[in-house]
């Protein structure tokens, strides 16, 4: 809609529910003469480069992979940096420093930002043990509130979870345990759960996509990887503002000292051992 609306476009939205509809989906729009198609996941990235070449007038773009072609091209969003930061918060905040991760499935961008998450919790408290979990699904909320359980079960007292619609069954965990968090991912999750909910990392998609739509009806538009940051303000750390007492000052001014770091120059979180037990 903020394409629509910013640049007069006509848009069209199909909701896939199989993978054998990707390139069908993809074919229809490349006929119909769109100019651009987006393919939102890191799994449209191979029926973008199969259609691609069939419809040259048509830009296709595919969120998370690293697939490009003449008129095919790919954003890659950095949950590194945010990522990193929310670790930091949940160290800080974690009495049993034990801190969970709950994906839907293991994607390599979902995987990303796990490792940039342990390293953060891991400047804060570099004995802290991470427990990585995937659901296998990215809708099940039922299944989602299961692997909640099982790591609050182990001593787990905060998860990041990245699991779509499969995470409300993690928040809903966390609601009915005691002195459990839930870091939120994707949208701003923190008025899902606000009472457990320590913040999220925010993507900025309409920003994304619309940066993207700008280039191709300006004709500046380059096939590549589009990174998208917390420099580019499509990736952001957003704490929620009910919780900032629970952080401790010292943490919550290291956090925007690393942010306006991130905001000036390309941040890569530091590299920090493994120790047994997680990432």
């Amino acid at each position: 809609m903020r394409i629509r609306d910013s640049l007069g476009a006509r848009v069209s939205h199909i909701q896939t529910r199989t993978p054998a509809e990707f390139d069908e989906n993809f074919r229809q729009y490349g006929a119909k003469g769109y100019a651009l198609v987006f393919g939102h996941g890191f799994e449209f990235q191979d029926a973008a480069a199969r259609v691609g070449p069939a419809f040259p007038k048509t830009v296709f773009i595919t969120t998370g992979g690293t697939r490009t072609g003449a008129n095919v091209a790919a954003m890659s969003f950095g949950f590194e940096q945010p990522s990193y930061l929310a670790g930091i918060v949940a160290a800080s905040v974690s009495k049993s420093g034990v801190i969970g991760c709950i994906g839907g499935t293991e994607l390599p961008p979902v995987k990303a930002g796990f490792a940039s998450f342990a390293q953060g919790v891991r400047t804060v408290n570099p004995r802290a043990r991470i427990v990585i979990a995937y659901i296998g699904n990215w809708d099940d909320a039922s299944a989602g509130k299961d692997q909640a359980l099982a790591q609050i079960a182990n001593g787990v007292d905060v998860i990041y979870q990245n699991a779509d619609a499969a995470g409300l069954g993690i928040f809903q965990a966390a609601k009915e345990a005691t002195g459990v968090y839930v870091i939120g991912s994707n949208a701003n999750q923190n008025d899902v759960a606000p009472t457990v909910t320590l913040g999220s990392v925010v993507i900025d998609l309409p920003a994304a996509f619309l940066s993207i739509a700008r280039e191709v009806k300006s004709g500046t538009f380059t096939p590549r990887v589009h990174v998208m940051d917390v420099r580019s303000g499509v990736m952001k750390w957003v704490l929620n503002p009910s919780m900032k007492a629970r952080v401790p000052l010292h943490t919550l001014q290291l956090v925007d000292s690393i942010e306006r770091e991130m905001l000036k120059t390309t941040f890569t979180p530091p590299l920090r051992s493994r120790t047994p037990g997680g990432l």
